[in-house]
């Protein structure tokens, strides 16, 4: 960009610094721009993949059955037609038959299913237990109930991204939290020192500009080291400290300035990441106070209360590539140029002058799961860095491979730079999370750990949360290029036994470049894996191996936008409202405040869903199958005439308001209590093997169905050869009895609504053969099969009808009894 009219010309380079962000206001002058990084290129887009539309395991497994009864359906109107002997007409007939005989295509069922998933989601967010829980998908609340795989990230969901300063080291002496007042007595020594001082010399009105290269290397004392790091610590970052303007003030706001309440519980501080906060907020601590910020200057405030002023000449930023910050200062009343560094040790190492405790103290912190940094310094001459300031602008301005000539500039100035300290920040836990992930660990779920840190911080991430156990191996990977390598390593790897396994990003895109197969498969028998170094997408790479190779179901649970691709790629995806904002909540199909409601809603909430829709599912299947059987039989004995048993309305009221709300009440039956399910977690181990709803179990109903659809119609016709008109009455009687005593025998745990649905249904039908009467005739009413009411209050009705069910469910009973006395399900054990 380059001001040609301007009297002398002006060249300036445009950078970042130049942005105008969404939504920025121009004060004034004027804006002539381009708009870039929208849309499509915004760096969040660019991270997320398309949302698929999940589909919960369970209803995948009622559709297989719906197919299978379909094929029935087929069948048996074939098998009609056969016997017919194919007389006349016989594909008329055929349809005919399949019309009858539909229902047995559980059409109700998705309306009922649905309506039970709405249900859970509404238990969910009203459990207590798990205040703040969000239900943002109505089709998978089952899926919560048969995970195999957890993939979590590991700041904000497993940590709180709070930072807390636990340790400074100067190389030979390191301060932790009990020292940190050693610290501070250091400080104010040495500032009222130079205050002193200072004011003796007041008569030379001009700043020494002079700084002594030359001055042989004395070996600092410990005070002067303490406070070279401890400025040091208070000068490069890029942290603004805001002040909340008290109430006078807010009218008068160009004299705020002046007047700004400058208390120290007035200050926030405003950051990009909450590292830098808890590092200024750590040397206000010790007496080195941050009080204002600007472009171009900051100001800090020593013990003694005095205000140093610094001028920001260049500010170099953070990048995910360099690992490091820079910045150049002046200071005010010596006229001193320094440049200051912080930045990771893999970066840092090879910049500053050569030492022996670096890499061995960075080490030793990771280990106990501090975030390190290393801070350094370097003192320029006036002349130093007035070539920089050259070389670094005429780099600014060429137009190819500009961001390489700036970081080679830069470089140059990165060299022998004298080490002042390194500090230790830690990420605590989230509350409850060892016991939590003991929890899910017992319940047979394998936890995997993707996150972005590096790799000695997520592996005492991962002991100290107790991802693995104290007795467990840790097998860590070494990191891999080529495929020879990789093969080595894997072989390595494949001699241990239940060992953790810990893993970067790089290495892990090696291995699945040459090895995917051998990989997933030795992983997959970790009890515990560790990835570091993940990118988004890598996240996202990762659940879909789990899916595609194991078959089994997967969950990924996150905080940040950085998560919301392997939070959309799992089969079930929850989200933590953290610090990072909403991005992975909103993008979650569960969204919770705590790590620690994960462990309820899958032990309690997951193992209800699955159970309940299971028992919804068949009972419905069930329910069309009896009355399938009863056509069936009556339009056998009828010489296989197509003639409906039931007329419409009666088929209409079956399948609604007469059987309707008990089968609804499945939905609150829990076979466990939530204490006993969270006490246990092993009983999750069961679901996941899907016994609730297999082929086995749907077999088992479709036998019940045709014996009870038998007996009833059998047993009708038996018992009333005299008064033949009144079959359907007596038939149709008898099978709702049958539904109603059915839907008591599935139950496991009795609620109070149960109750009332069965009685309800029950008056419900009593009230409506009164009204109905000349629906429980056979065929059309020309038959003269009006139902006298006389007829259903005589003594012979109800107790043919009551033997009828009797015969029906008894049986049933007596066995349901026997199993449970004989081969009890593991829950019923605890339980008992």
């Amino acid at each position: 960009f380059s001001q040609e009219d301007s009297d002398p010309a002006v060249h300036e380079s445009l950078s970042i610094e130049n942005t105008l962000w969404a939504s920025t206001v121009v004060a004034s002058g004027t804006v002539i721009g381009v708009v870039i990084y929208t849309g499509k290129e915004t760096r969040s887009v660019m991270n997320t993949s398309n949302p698929k539309n999940k589909v919960g395991l369970l209803d995948l497994e009622l559709n297989q059955l719906t197919k299978a009864l379909f094929l029935a359906l087929v069948a048996l109107s074939v098998v009609m037609v056969t016997l017919q002997g194919f007389v006349g007409p016989w594909y008329r007939n055929l349809f005919r038959f399949l019309l009858l005989f539909s229902y047995i295509i559980p059409i109700s069922l998705r309306v009922n299913l649905d309506m039970g998933k709405a249900a859970y989601g509404w238990m969910i967010m009203k459990d207590d237990n798990i205040p703040g829980t969000v239900v943002r998908t109505s089709t998978i609340p089952e899926e919560l109930g048969r995970l195999v795989y957890l993939l979590t990230d590991k700041t904000g969901t497993l940590t709180q991204n709070e930072m807390i300063f636990k340790r400074l080291h100067l190389g030979t002496v390191s301060y932790g939290t009990d020292t940190m007042d050693e610290i501070q007595s250091h400080i104010i020594n040495s500032y009222s020192q130079a205050h002193s001082q200072n004011s003796g010399n007041s008569t030379s009105s001009t700043p020494s500009r002079k700084p002594q290269p030359s001055a042989p290397k004395v070996r600092k004392s410990v005070s002067s080291r303490i406070h070279e790091a401890v400025k040091a610590i208070a000068l490069c970052h890029n942290v603004t400290p805001v002040y909340e303007s008290r109430a006078g003030v807010s009218g008068e706001t160009e004299y705020a300035e002046v007047d700004q309440d400058f208390s120290d519980e007035n200050r926030t501080y405003q950051a990009s990441s909450p590292d830098e906060v808890t590092l200024v907020q750590w040397t206000e601590s010790v007496g080195l106070t941050l009080v204002s910020r600007d472009l171009t200057s900051m100001q800090l405030k020593t013990p003694g209360g005095h205000i140093l002023t610094y001028y920001i000449l260049q500010i170099f930023p953070f990048t995910s590539e360099s690992k490091r910050m820079g910045i150049i200062v002046r200071d005010e009343s010596s006229g001193e140029i320094t440049f200051y560094m912080k930045g990771a040790d893999v970066a840092m190492s090879t910049i500053v002058q050569y030492n022996d405790w670096l890499e061995e103290e960075c080490g030793n912190m990771a280990r106990e799961g501090l975030r390190t940094l290393v801070v350094a310094k370097k003192s320029l001459s006036e002349e130093q860095y007035q070539d920089f300031e050259s070389r670094y602008n005429q780099a600014k301005l060429s137009i190819h491979d500009r961001n390489l000539k700036v970081a080679a500039v830069v470089e140059s100035l990165e060299r022998e730079m004298e080490l002042l300290c390194l500090t230790g920040v830690e990420d605590q836990l989230q509350a409850d999370v060892r016991p939590t992930l003991e929890m899910l660990r017992n319940a047979g779920i394998k936890i995997w750990m993707l996150t972005g840190d590096k790799l000695e911080t997520a592996t005492c991430i991962a002991k100290s949360s107790h991802l693995v156990s104290r007795t467990q191996d840790i097998h860590i990977f070494r990191p891999v290029t080529t495929r020879g390598e990789a093969h080595l390593e894997l072989n390595a790897f494949r001699r241990k036994h239940d060992c953790a396994l810990v893993i970067s990003g790089d290495s892990l895109e090696v291995c699945l470049k040459y090895y995917e197969h051998e990989f997933v498969e030795l992983a997959c028998q970790c009890p515990a894996v560790v990835c570091c170094r993940c990118s988004p997408t890598q996240k996202a790479h990762i659940v879909k191996l789990l899916q595609h190779h194991t078959g089994k179901r997967t969950c990924a649970i996150g905080d940040g936008g950085n998560d919301v691709s392997m939070i959309q790629a799992a089969d079930c995806g929850i989200g933590i409202e953290g610090k990072e904002g909403k991005q992975a909540s909103l993008a979650a199909d569960f969204s919770i405040t705590q790590f620690k409601h994960i462990g309820r809603l899958l032990m309690v909430h997951g193992r209800n869903s699955y159970k309940r829709s299971a028992a919804l599912g068949q009972f419905v299947m069930h329910r069309g199958l009896i009355i399938s059987t009863m056509q069936a039989v009556f339009s056998s004995v009828f010489y296989f005439a197509s003639v409906p048993l039931y007329q419409g309305f009666l088929m209409v009221g079956y399948a609604t308001i007469y059987t309707m709300f008990p089968v609804f009440s499945l939905v609150l039956d829990q076979d466990v209590k939530p204490e006993m399910a969270l006490l246990y977690p092993e009983l999750y181990k069961d679901l996941t093997k899907g016994r609730s709803l297999s082929f086995k179990t749907f077999l088992i109903w479709v036998l019940i169905s045709i014996y009870q659809g038998g007996i009833l119609m059998y047993g009708a016709l038996l018992l009333f050869e005299s008064e033949f008109v009144h079959v359907v009455a007596i038939s149709f009687t008898a099978l709702i009895l049958t539904e109603l005593l059915m839907v008591a025998l599935t139950i496991r745990t009795w609620h109070w609504l149960m109750v009332v649905a069965e009685f309800l249904s029950l008056g419900c039908y009593v009230a409506s053969l009164a009204f109905l009467n000349e629906y429980f005739g056979i065929g059309r009413v020309s038959f003269g099969a009006f139902l006298d009411v006389a007829f259903i209050t005589t003594v012979t009705f109800l107790w043919k009808v009551s033997a009828i069910t009797v015969v029906s469910c008894l049986p049933l009973y007596i066995l349901k009894y026997l199993k449970r006395k004989f081969s009890p399900p593991s829950y019923s054990k605890l339980t008992s």
